[in-house]
């Protein structure tokens, strides 16, 4: 077993997170596993139980680990990457190996505002088909989609089940609508009590917020505005060093 080097530079808490996410990361403590307590790794890495705690609540912070009152610290379940690319929930999850699934929030006609019309390119006053739906993998809550279209584009799309359906694959398959560019905005914020309650989050906790123009024969064919839970995602993405002038 690694253990902690006291003539590092590197702090003592950092190495002991360091070896946790090794054990994490091997198997040797799987997704669901109590680990050792604060004493236990006191007496096993010679460290005082503030560098532990320390330790803790870095990976804890990070979403590797999380605390059941009473009962202990576990292995959390690993976040999910946020695809940064133009695909459907649907299809996302189902790459991912997990079963996608749908409950119907809220099903209208809306007028467009000023601000709804400036977003897809439509007049004020336009009818929109507006969409909500909570969004689940393997049973389990990840976000709330409202989703805009206007009706011109789909004129009876209130008319079909999205339950268990990609919205992109019937949008497609009867309107001839391919998604094929899109726009995104990504912000950090708090969910809303009724939002908090449909994600199974604690008032007040940490979500994603993210807004999307899709793009279909050159016309914007959807906005959609997402709430994702912030403890069950996380965003990657490749860096490139930009060309230099000559």
């Amino acid at each position: 077993m690694a253990k902690i080097d006291p003539d590092s530079p590197v702090p003592k808490y950092f190495q002991l997170r360091e070896i946790l996410l090794d054990l994490i990361d091997s198997d040797e403590l799987p997704i669901g596993a109590a680990i050792p307590s604060e004493r236990d790794l006191c007496q096993r890495f010679g460290l005082s139980r503030m560098t532990v705690r320390q330790a803790v609540d870095h990976l804890v912070s990070e979403g590797r680990l999380h605390r059941v009152p009473g009962k202990g610290t576990f292995v959390a379940r690993p976040k999910i990457e946020l695809a940064l690319q133009l695909t459907s929930f649907t299809d996302d999850m189902r790459a991912r190996g997990m079963e996608p699934g749908s409950r119907d929030l809220d099903r209208r006609v809306v007028r467009a505002s000023a601000h709804l019309a400036r977003q897809l390119g439509i007049q004020p006053g336009d009818a929109v088909h507006f969409i909500e739906r909570l969004r689940t993998a393997d049973g389990e809550p990840l976000s709330i989609e409202r989703a805009h279209i206007p009706v011109a584009l789909a004129p009876d799309l209130d008319a079909f089940d999205l339950t268990g359906r990609s919205l992109y694959a019937l949008l497609e398959s009867r309107y001839g609508l391919v998604m094929e560019a899109g726009e995104l905005t990504i912000d950090g914020g708090i969910a809303d009590p009724d939002d908090a309650d449909l994600l199974k989050l604690p008032r007040g906790g940490p979500v994603l917020l993210l807004q999307r123009r899709s793009f279909a024969g050159g016309v914007c064919a959807e906005l959609g505005v997402s709430t994702y839970r912030a403890d069950r995602y996380q965003l990657r993405t490749l860096l490139e060093i930009p060309a230099r002038r000559s």
